[in-house]
């Protein structure tokens, strides 16, 4: 048995074991069964929309003059990283494989109906991104005398206050540490497992598929990413916000402009491949299971994609410069625009206009992207590579930020418990290049959907909060724009 068939073996109990506890399903007619944490997370999407005014939507071009705003340097506002920053960190860790491979994930077992699910879950979810991210700065803590602006927060540290506030600190202690473990777990899924696996998949299609010389040494592969990441996260947040900072912005508009690229060579398909998306998301034709099917794909990996709701954003954006949790969080909900509503629809509208999904054969993966890129140039998977490449990496590096927060919420802040966890996750990347796909996304989507469940209950329970902060700051954001006016 080679060495990446044992490492599959042995991480296959463990993917079947966990996606029956957390992928609990109830069958509801046509062929179909409803996941009761996708319900959970688009009641959660929903309810925050209605419950803070459709601050997804009012507060939209607000979010992106702050984004822009210069930030003028004040000793006195605790942090260690700007907001730009902060997005470009969270980002990294969105936008990953989740836009190029769970995309194809999607369209290959929901059909092309599966995208514009995907663009409404991501319209709704910047909803409870804003409300994760607004709590974890308001929360976060500064633990370390030594070094006074380092910053930890995130749900593990809002959950406990939230409990706290209503008399339960137990029972807050513990949900901050369910949260805490299940981040440590599905850190190594999401990034360590997925994201080294679907690099190994795409370096495998442009250096000869069956007949590469990576066939049977994908860990490799994973020695190779382990040495390139860890001489980012070594250095912790400063050294991942600045690289990140410069990367997301890089591997977006490569990624956009190539997949637009791809599109306008098939602009003659563009008309047929939007009427397919629209109309095999509402299509009778298809009946009750294919509908059902199409709204599960999509909002499935929208969630993985965007992680709204998950709280993992939450960790990155606590560590910003400044004493405005609402202004992070306005911040904070673009990264599911930027994510879903632009960038996953690139990706799935290179699909459908290629008709690249139509010759697949089951669940698939980046393999099913490359296929449609390469019918613009047969070089272009080439591209496809470069930018699934920096994808992960970035993944990697900030995901790794996530994980180390939440060991050491558990276990103590410290450097020792860091570099510990360090080591772990950088194991686990070998693993995942070797690791069936099949057996990666099961694990990876259970560890991670699990972050879910303590993390939206820390958030109902500080709703009220949340609101009349957000009101606050919109009485003074009035205030300060009728001064302006009668000044001028």
């Amino acid at each position: 048995m080679s060495i990446d068939a044992a490492i599959d073996k042995f991480v296959q109990p463990f993917a079947e074991t966990a996606a029956d506890i957390v992928f609990y399903s109830v069958p509801v007619g046509g062929g179909q069964e409803v996941k009761l944490i996708l319900i959970w997370l688009i009641v959660a999407a929903l309810f925050f929309t209605l419950y803070l005014g459709f601050v997804n939507f009012r507060y939209f071009k607000h979010a992106i003059d702050l984004l822009f705003e210069k930030q003028a340097p004040d000793e006195k506002v605790s942090g260690q990283i700007t907001r730009f920053q902060a997005l470009a960190t969270s980002l990294s860790g969105t936008i990953g494989l989740g836009n190029i491979a769970g995309v194809a994930v999607a369209i290959s077992v929901g059909g092309p109906g599966a995208a514009l699910w995907m663009v409404f879950m991501g319209m709704f979810g910047m909803s409870t991104k804003f409300a994760e991210v607004a709590m974890g700065v308001k929360y976060r803590q500064f633990l370390d005398p030594n070094h006074p602006d380092r910053v930890s927060g995130g749900p593990m540290y809002y959950i406990r206050e939230a409990f706290r506030e209503r008399g339960m600190p137990l029972v807050g202690g513990i949900m901050g540490s369910f949260f805490a473990i299940c981040c440590c777990f599905g850190v190594l899924g999401a990034a360590s497992l997925f994201q080294t696996n679907q690099v190994f998949r795409q370096a495998l299609i442009v250096t000869g598929g069956e007949d590469s010389f990576l066939v049977g040494n994908a860990w490799a592969v994973g020695l190779f990413m382990v040495v390139i990441v860890g001489l980012v996260i070594i250095g912790g947040i400063r050294s991942i916000a600045a690289v990140t900072s410069k990367v997301v912005p890089f591997m977006g508009i490569l990624y956009i402009v190539a997949g637009v690229f791809v599109i306008a060579t098939n602009y003659a398909h563009i008309p047929d491949a939007l009427s397919a998306i629209v109309t095999a998301s509402f299509s009778a034709q298809a009946g009750f299971g294919g509908f059902l099917g199409a709204v599960l794909a999509g909002v499935q990996r929208a969630v993985f994609s965007n992680e709204a709701g998950l709280g993992s954003a939450a960790i990155a954006h606590s560590a910003v410069k400044t004493d405005k949790p609402v202004t992070q969080g306005l911040v904070g909900m673009l990264g599911p625009f930027i994510d879903t509503i632009i960038i996953c629809m690139v990706t799935a509208l290179v699909i459908v206009v290629t008709g690249a999904y139509e010759q697949g054969d089951g669940m698939e993966g980046v393999e099913l992207t490359s296929r449609a890129f390469a019918t613009a140039l047969p070089w272009f998977p080439y591209i496809l590579f470069a930018v699934v490449f920096l994808f992960a990496y970035s993944t990697l590096i900030s995901w790794a930020y996530y994980g180390v927060k939440a060991f050491t919420y558990i276990f103590g802040d410290n450097d020792v418990n860091e570099i510990i966890y360090k080591i772990i996750f950088c194991i686990f990347i070998v693993i995942g290049a070797a690791a069936d796909l099949d057996n990666v996304i099961l694990l990876t989507d259970s560890t991670v959907f699990m972050m879910a469940v303590p993390n939206l209950i820390g958030l109902y329970l500080l709703a009220p909060q949340l609101k009349k902060d957000l009101k606050a700051y919109s009485e003074s954001l009035k205030a300060s724009k009728s001064s302006v006016s009668e000044q001028a």
